[in-house]
């Protein structure tokens, strides 16, 4: 989802942008910078994935303005990098869409709360609640977490966007559904997909890069 210029009213941009810089802003307090700073493999995984994000959100379809579609991978960011890491990774790609056009930058901040902040919250909020309240095994972390969270975090954002769209009267229900919300499983499943094996994969062969998961406790103590 991306909010073109003068699409939506000034209030719900500037509400946007201040509930984006007090996450921003605590992000940049919370995240481990003295452990960034001294992990060279972290620091080349780190701009590899941001790399990568802009290449997938550059990739987007899309029929009315505000409705458009790609693939988010904040859930694999989430899980490999945390949620402070994801954050910053994900608004240094946000502001690269903005440059090459992709985004505007009147709704920029809006636009990441929609299709960051939320779907990293999601993603977030999931793994504790597997933590805290199932049990403790490899394939429930993998598919919960993995699959599962990737799914929730792309209805996530859609659905934000769909009902801003709805409350400031740009569309229509009839037409948001018709448009998109209909869609939403076709996008759901290849996000969870995609999060999914690239989780896999991290878990199988480096599952000390993955910052959520704990191997002694998902692997070394079943």
């Amino acid at each position: 989802m991306s909010f073109s210029e003068g699409l939506l009213h000034s209030y719900w941009l500037i509400g946007g942008a201040l509930i984006y810089c007090m996450v921003l802003f605590y992000a940049i307090r919370n995240a481990p910078w003295s452990t960034l700073g001294g992990n060279r493999t972290l620091q080349h995984m780190l701009f590899g994935a941001t790399a990568l994000l802009m290449v997938l959100w550059f990739m987007r379809a899309g029929i009315s303005p505000g409705l458009g579609i790609h693939f988010l991978g904040l859930t694999i960011m989430t899980l490999v990098f945390g949620w402070d890491l994801a954050i910053l990774s994900a608004t240094v790609a946000l502001i690269g869409m903005a440059v090459v056009g992709k985004e505007s930058w009147d709704g920029l901040l809006l636009s990441g709360v929609c299709s960051v902040l939320l779907p990293v919250a999601s993603t977030w909020l999931l793994h504790r609640f597997v933590e805290a309240k199932m049990m403790k095994n490899f394939f429930v972390f993998l598919f919960v977490c993995g699959f599962l969270g990737a799914g929730l975090s792309a209805a996530v954002a859609g659905l934000s966007a769909s009902a801003i769209l709805v409350l400031d009267g740009v569309y229509t229900v009839e037409k948001i559904i018709h448009e998109y919300v209909r869609y939403l499983p076709l996008i759901m499943f290849p996000e969870g997909l995609m999060n999914g094996i690239f989780l896999t994969g991290m878990l199988v062969f480096h599952p000390d890069w993955v910052r959520t998961f704990d191997a002694k406790v998902y692997i070394d103590d079943q």
